[in-house]
């Protein structure tokens, strides 16, 4: 059978036919994820008759993906079955309205001479098509003309269908009867991430941290009422190209005095869910806070880890393992890293999503100042967070090298190394004095001014202690052989 008897007949056994009205839409429910797509859940009330219906939902977003809908009962004595779904998703134009009222007469709109008149003409072919049948055929006074007369003024629509992107179903019922369903999709535009805001006291040994969940809808769609749940976790998913540029997003603030956002182990991700109903307009952005920690503990760390060497240079480690250039180079920043333990006797103890955390200090005359920001990833509970916001001004850092020898012979490389810190604050403070070993695998220390930690196969690192304005250095030697 070809597709046009095929359809022909399905439509001839058709017995009922049904746009479904706002009414018998329960509110959504949606589970949005960090790679902006969300799952979308309607459940839908439909009122059948015996046989094959057609039912047609316009509830859908403009970026559904249409081949990931699934269609189940989930409370009816019908017996149902699916036999046939369409996704009508040509946006509204010209073409399309003659082509909805092709083989009736309408009006045109005719300016002739300075002069309007309006002109009934029957539309033989809308033109809504390729090759020799996109120009449209209209009928006038008895004769025919290709081409349009003037401006079609359309009859009112009897429902909004070819306004919206659409789902048309064919729907078997064992017998008449209501039948309660769930329709869930996935779609893009629309998306979520954390922020978190941290004020720290004077000395930083503790902070107050919020946290604010922000998500985003540009999916075309309104949600009332929603039940909102968000997914943390890097789940693999397929991106189709993207649909509409980034625009200008307005942001709605809630205050709640109550936990707004509840969070769980999902599988091997973490599931968060807002604790009410959310009202989400296209293209509006909305935030929702679910963290407010106060007295966390906390501390600055500084960091010198002064070698210049490229993250790739593994890959070439034999050719420059004897290179005396390799390595030489240096800088003399020493960065600052604010860190907290995410546990619950501080304050904390749960899992956080990735998401850019910002620090604010507050200044003598009581005004909080912007210090820094960074961005973490997804943390679970009773982790240590560490989190680099700038590099500090009263304290430098110096590395160079003061020794090098190579024995090509016995393949073996020595070198020795300076590193000079400098504390120009008034208050005292420990520096990490970060090595990276990175000629070879096997290495030895053989000198060395204070004690080393081994971090792991080709780091080492040394906690220096600095009083106020003194300055002070750090010395060894390593023997890499191979």
């Amino acid at each position: 059978m070809s597709q046009f008897s095929a359809e022909k007949s399905l439509k001839a056994a058709i017995v009922g036919s049904l746009l479904i009205p706002t009414s018998l839409i329960a509110a959504p429910s949606l589970t949005i994820y960090n790679g902006n797509y969300a799952v979308v859940r309607d459940q839908l009330s439909l009122d059948l008759k015996k046989g094959t219906n057609q039912v047609q939902y316009n509830g859908i977003t403009q970026q559904v993906e249409a081949d990931s809908v699934v269609v189940r009962p989930t409370s009816s004595k019908l017996n149902l079955t699916v036999l046939e779904q369409n996704y009508l998703s040509r946006p509204i134009n010209e073409s399309l309205l003659l082509q909805h009222f092709e083989g009736q007469t309408i009006d045109f709109e005719v300016n002739r001479n300075q002069e309007t008149k309006i002109v009934p003409g029957k539309i033989l072919r809308s033109g809504l098509g390729s090759g020799y049948n996109n120009t449209p055929i209209i009928e006038i006074n008895g004769k025919t003309r290709f081409g349009l007369p003037g401006t079609p003024l359309f009859p009112p629509l009897e429902d909004d269908a070819l306004l919206k992107p659409t789902l048309d179903w064919r729907i078997n019922a064992s017998k008449s009867g209501k039948a309660d369903i769930e329709l869930a999709y996935l779609t893009g535009g629309l998306s979520w991430k954390s922020d978190y805001n941290v004020v720290t006291n004077e000395n930083n040994e503790k902070v107050d941290i919020t946290g604010w969940v922000t998500f985003n809808n540009y999916s075309g769609k309104d949600f009332n009422n929603a039940k909102v749940k968000l997914m943390a976790g890097d789940i693999n998913k397929i991106q189709p190209k993207a649909r509409r540029s980034d625009m200008m997003m307005r942001a709605a603030i809630m205050e709640e005095a109550a936990p707004s956002v509840t969070e769980k182990a999902f599988d091997e991700y973490h599931l968060y869910s807002i604790a009410h109903p959310v009202d989400m307009k296209d293209g509006e952005s909305k935030q929702i806070g679910f963290i407010d920690a106060k007295n966390v503990k906390s501390k600055t760390r500084y960091v010198y880890d002064g070698a210049q060497v490229s993250p790739y240079h593994r890959a070439q480690m034999e050719r420059l393992r004897t290179d005396p250039n390799f390595g030489n180079q240096s800088n003399t920043d020493i960065k600052i890293l604010r860190e907290f333990k995410n546990s619950k006797d501080n304050q904390l103890g749960i899992a956080l999503p990735g998401g850019r955390v910002r620090f604010y200090q507050q200044d003598d005359d009581g005004q909080l100042e912007f210090i820094g920001e960074n961005t973490i990833d997804h943390n679970p509970k009773n982790s240590t967070i560490s989190i680099y916001t700038g590099n500090a001004f009263d304290i430098k850092g110096e590395r160079k090298r003061t020794d090098f020898n190579t024995n090509n012979r016995e393949n073996w490389v020595k070198e020795t190394f300076e590193i000079t810190l400098r504390n120009e604050k008034k208050a005292p403070v420990t520096v990490t004095v970060v090595e990276h070993l990175y000629r070879w695998t096997n290495w030895a220390i053989e000198k060395k001014s204070d004690g080393f930690n081994k971090i792991d196969s080709q780091t080492i690192e040394f906690e220096i202690d600095l009083k106020p304005e003194q300055e002070k250095t750090v010395s060894y030697t390593v023997h890499y052989s191979w």
